[in-house]
């Protein structure tokens, strides 16, 4: 769930996309809600997404180190991507 209050800005995308591009594996975010699903290494494909604060996504990471993408991934949202503002 995106906690952070500005959602999955630009910014905050612009750090998955960082941290995603460090793994092998594919990484996926879906929006089930609105049956869209967004590559997490693209910054215009998570913008897509328009997840505002409280939006529920799915994470799909399939690849050689999917554990630590995985973990990685859950992480940053859960730290609200570093930002201060987050719940």
């Amino acid at each position: 769930m995106v906690v952070n209050r500005l959602g999955l800005h630009a910014r905050a995308a612009a750090k998955l996309v960082r941290l995603a591009s460090t793994f092998a594996s594919r990484i996926h975010l879906i929006r089930s809600d609105q049956n869209v699903e967004a590559n997490a290494k693209s910054i215009l494909s998570l913008l897509a997404l328009a997840a505002s604060i409280g939006t529920e996504l799915n994470l799909k990471v399939e690849g050689s180190d999917e554990d630590a993408a995985f973990d990685a991934v859950l992480a940053l949202f859960a730290s609200g991507f570093g930002e201060t503002d987050h719940q």
